[in-house]
Formats: C-alpha cells, sequence, structure tokens
C-alpha cells in the first residue's frame, strides 16, 4: 500500500484572504439545472421540462416541501438558455420572452418567497456556451447590476468565446462589480477549469480573493466514470487544490448526479459521501419532482450535511492509497471530529478492510468511538492501536463519524431514524 504525506500545515485552514462579500461561510447547498436539463428549450413538446420559469417554480416548490430547505438546501440556481437570443433595444440581457413572461424579477421573488435563493448563469464572452449573449468587458458593470436589480443572489460565469487574458480581466472585475451592486451576490468563477485547473497557469490565491467557489475540471456527465474521475483529479492534486479552499472559497467538483441515470445505488453513495469529504458545494443536479425515496434518504442524510458544512471548513484529502483498490480519505473536523471515508475502486467483490487508526497513522483521542454514516452502526470504545473491519462493496464508500467517547453516538442515534436509515 502507498501512504501519501499529510503535512501538517495543509491541514490547517490556510491565510488565504477570501472574497470580502461575507457569503458561503460553508460549502453552499441547492439545486441546479445544468446536468439533468441541459439546454432543452423544446417547450412545446416538453413543458415540465424545458428550461422555463415553470421548471424553477416547480424546483423551489420541492426544495421548500419536501425537506430539502430545512437541511440547507436554498438555491435554485438558472444555467445557461435562459435568456433572449438578443439583448434589448438599451443592451441590456432580457430572459426568453415565452419560456419566461414573467421575466427573472419575478422569478427571484417567487423563489425568495419560499424562503430560497435564486442562483444565475451568466458567460464571460461574446456568447455563452449553448449560443446566448455573453458578458463582454465591456458590458460586466451593466450586467451586474441587471442580476442585482432583479434581485439574483448567486452568479455562475462561465467562459466560452473569450480567450485566457480576457479571462484573466474580466473574473476580477466581475467580482468587483458584483460588490459595488450593493446586493450580495456570491460569485462561482469558471476560470481555472479553462486554464487546466493547475499552477502556474491558475493562482488559487488570486481566485480566494475574487470568488466564492470556482469549477476546476471538466463538467461532470451522468456517469461512474466521469464521477470517479473527479475523486481521481482531486487526489492527484490535493497538494494544491486543498489549502486553496476555506471560508467563503470553495473547490468546485461540479454537480451530484445522484437521483439521475448513470448511478447504482452504491455509486451514489460514494459521490454523496466525498463530495462532502472534499467540503464541496452541494448543487443537485436533478429531478426533484421524481426524485426516488432511496437517493432522497442519500441526499438527506443529516450526518453526512453535517460533516459536509463542518464550520472547521478544511477540505479533506485522500490519506491512503491502497494496491488492494481501497483508496482512504479523511477531513479533519471541529470538535476533535473526524470523518474518514474508506472508498473502493474495485469492480469484482465486496472488499473486507481490518485497520486501526494508528495504521492509517491517523490521530485520536485516547478513547473514541465511531459511527457509520449510511447504516447507523457503531464501533465503540475504541482505542489508537485498536482494529476494525470495514466492508466495502465494488464502487462504494464506507463513511464513519469518528468523535471522543461514546455520549456524543447515543445523541446522535437518537435522532436517527430517517435521516440515517439502514441501507445495508
Amino acid at each position: 500500500m502507498e501512504f501519501l504525506v499529510v503535512p501538517v500545515v495543509l491541514l490547517l485552514a490556510s491565510c488565504v484572504l477570501s472574497l470580502d462579500n461575507g457569503l458561503m461561510r460553508t460549502p453552499p447547498m441547492g439545486w441546479l439545472a445544468w446536468e439533468r436539463f441541459r439546454c432543452n428549450i423544446d417547450c412545446l413538446t416538453d413543458p415540465k421540462n424545458c428550461i422555463s420559469e415553470h421548471l424553477f417554480m416547480d424546483m423551489a416548490d420541492r426544495l421548500a416541501e419536501d425537506g430539502w430547505k430545512e437541511l440547507g438546501y436554498q438555491y435554485v440556481n438558472i444555467d445557461d438558455c435562459w435568456a433572449a437570443k438578443e439583448r434589448d433595444s438599451q443592451g441590456l440581457l432580457v430572459a426568453d420572452p415565452l419560456r419566461f413572461p414573467s421575466g427573472i424579477k419575478a422569478l427571484a421573488q417567487y423563489v425568495h418567497s419560499k424562503g430560497l435563493k435564486l442562483g444565475i448563469y451568466g458567460d464571460l464572452g461574446t456568447y455563452t456556451c449553448g449560443g446566448y449573449p455573453g458578458t463582454t468587458l465591456d458590458m460586466i458593470d451593466t450586467d451586474a447590476r441587471t442580476f442585482a436589480s432583479w434581485g439574483v443572489d448567486m452568479l455562475k460565469l462561465d467562459g466560452c468565446y473569450s480567450n485566457s487574458s480576457e479571462k484573466a480581466m474580466g473574473y476580477p472585475l466581475m467580482s468587483r462589480a458584483l460588490n459595488a451592486t450593493g446586493r450580495p451576490i456570491a460569485f462561482s468563477c469558471s476560470w481555472p477549469a479553462y486554464e487546466g485547473g493547475l499552477p502556474p497557469r491558475v493562482n488559487y490565491t488570486l481566485l480566494g480573493e475574487i470568488c466564492n467557489l470556482w469549477r476546476n475540471y471538466d463538467d461532470i456527465s451522468d456517469s461512474w466514470e466521469s464521477v470517479r474521475g473527479i475523486i481521481n483529479w482531486y487526489g492527484a492534486h490535493q497538494d494544491v487544490l486543498q489549502p486553496a479552499a476555506g471560508p467563503g472559497r470553495w473547490n468546485d467538483p461540479d454537480m451530484l448526479i445522484i437521483g439521475n441515470f448513470g448511478l447504482s445505488h452504491e455509486q451514489s453513495k460514494s459521490q454523496m459521501a466525498l463530495w462532502a469529504i472534499l467540503a464541496a458545494p452541494l448543487f443537485m443536479s436533478n429531478d426533484l419532482r421524481t426524485i426516488s425515496r432511496e437517493d432522497t434518504y442519500i441526499l438527506q442524510n443529516k450526518l453526512l450535511i453535517r460533516i459536509s458544512q463542518d464550520p472547521l471548513a478544511i477540505q479533506g484529502r485522500m490519506i491512503l492509497k491502497g494496491k488492494n483498490g481501497i483508496q482512504v480519505w479523511m477531513r479533519p473536523l471541529s470538535s476533535s471530529t473526524m470523518a474518514i471515508g474508506f472508498f473502493s475502486q474495485r469492480a469484482d467483490m465486496p472488499y473486507h478492510y481490518t485497520t486501526s487508526l494508528s495504521q492509517l497513522n491517523i490521530t485520536a483521542p485516547r478513547m473514541f468511538s465511531m459511527l457509520d454514516v449510511y447504516s447507523g452502526r457503531g464501533f465503540h470504545n475504541l482505542e489508537f492501536d485498536s482494529k476494525f473491519t470495514v466492508t466495502v462493496n465494488p464502487s462504494g464508500v464506507v463513511m464513519l463519524y469518528v468523535y471522543p467517547g461514546e455520549q456524543q453516538q447515543q445523541q446522535l442515534l437518537n435522532r436517527r431514524p430517517e435521516a440515517y436509515p439502514v441501507l445495508m
């Protein structure tokens, strides 16, 4: 097996300055249209699933009424293909009048009436990736004021149809323009994804000063191959990525695709667990009107969300890459707790993995307990060198919440039934 060096300094919150808008001190949560609904503008033959105000109102209703909002899923995010094909006579962005007849301001008011927030999509370039009007450098201030006037709470700014020098100018300018509106608007930057995601072409210190979150790798697609590729890229480059994350500034491995068509049950559990370890934004892209009870249980797991939203705000790391096909990931949490994920890249049979915290080079309290966040099973009164065994299914995960003593476990179990279903 191959142990990965974990410098102490990288497990501490870095001193990188974050965007001074006070937003997203923990990873943001919500719903985003793109992966599930793409650029479907055929409202004539597919009115329930086209990019329209009705789709986003439906998702706002589901977030508000089906228990999502109370767990922290608060953003309803529009992606590409919402706009009219041309700006109006004053040069302003406008929504497509047939698909958004009430306008974005009215949609924002509807979303806000549900106690939620509205996100919107733009592109730093001549056009958006879908061919709609983009934001050129001379239109940054105008578009920022437009979004603020509509009551938008978040902007995702893509980077199609612009070059590297335009991006280097435009993303800082848009950050400044959003702050100048006086409205708190979180800023999601796609800039690093267009520059390979790594230094020297990507300056994560600068990103932390201008963006609340940023995409730094390929778009996710509805397949296990895509999810697994993102996890492995993050593991391979964690020495660069991990210290860049912190309160108000997050690496974004892209949307949660749980509830769609490409992942098995085990793979869905793996994506949710690894996104929590990575302190990743939790933006679902699925159909909340038809999502199964089984997938809802994964996405609404209160202990996983608690891990995701931990106020210590440290991104986790892969600490061991075993030749047996099992990776071990760890995220330090507040109050002397931690999360440990045993993630299988195997494709054959369940693997019985026996280890101890001493064998994993993890420091723990003298006496501690662990709780499996999916099954609810506990390991009680363990010591540093106590052996324990987890059974990890192919492409699956076992996620353990580790905490001092025993009392806290009982408190968690008392709150468990719906939040921690037994999914053995």
